[in-house]
């Protein structure tokens, strides 16, 4: 089953009307305030994102670990989407189509996400959430709010290419960033007994792994090929 068909079943889960919306409109989480100019506050730097800031784990199981797994995955799809629009008009072959497409993709799982967050969690505050060190991962009372440096971490998106980098810019910080998701979907099949949220994890493995091998040709393609390109080859399987 394709990816966003199988999403779109999942929803099946929720209640009727709370149907997943087809615009392009704000996506959960993005607040009016980040989105302009790409958002991030970021040193202008012709090189890949750095990454090695980001925490990929939201936490330690619990109640409230879904809640904390939707809110940090909604961010870091929202940095995929930034990142992807810095080469929507690119000429170099295949780049501007796949930066599309994971646009695309990722912003219909935002949504979705956006949807299951209000059916499971309607008491939870509106702002994305996180838990502090030493908080009870069972209480809702324990959350605060993500804080703007931790929504850029979860971003991952720390720099801004120019014209001229910005094809080679974007397929390596995907690579990163898609290893990134990786890392957080199998700490949601390690710590979440969603079914939901385990089909979700699932599906982004699946997708991620497809996307960074064709990252990794593109990158080949134009003659690089280096060894951080496979780092997150052990993390392909489920």
């Amino acid at each position: 089953m394709h990816r966003l068909s199988a999403i779109a079943a999942a929803l099946t889960l929720l209640a009727p009307g709370q149907a997943l919306a087809q615009t392009h409109s704000p996506m959960p989480g993005m607040d009016h305030g980040d989105h302009g100019g790409h958002g991030a506050p970021a040193p202008a730097a012709d090189g890949p994102a750095a990454h090695g800031s980001h925490r990929h784990d939201v936490g330690p199981a619990g109640a409230t670990y879904d809640l904390r797994f939707l809110d940090g995955m909604v961010q870091h799809h929202i940095g995929a989407l930034r990142m992807s629009e810095f080469v929507f008009d690119v000429g170099a072959p295949g780049v501007g189509a796949l930066a599309k497409d994971i646009w695309r993709d990722q912003a219909q799982e935002i949504r979705a996400m956006g949807q299951w967050r209000k059916a499971w969690y309607p008491e939870a505050p509106v702002y994305p959430v996180v838990l502090p060190p030493g908080g009870n991962p069972d209480a809702m009372e324990a959350l605060v709010r993500m804080s703007t440096a931790e929504k850029l971490a979860m971003q991952m998106m720390t720099t801004i290419p120019t014209r001229d980098t910005r094809v080679v810019w974007f397929l390596e910080s995907m690579i990163q960033h898609h290893g990134g998701a990786l890392e957080m979907a199998h700490d949601a099949l390690d710590k979440s007994t969603n079914p939901t949220i385990r089909r979700l994890a699932r599906q982004i493995i699946v997708a991620q792994r497809q996307e960074i091998i064709q990252l990794r040709r593109m990158l080949q393609s134009d003659g690089f090929n280096k060894p951080e390109y496979y780092r997150f080859d052990p993390l392909f399987r489920f």
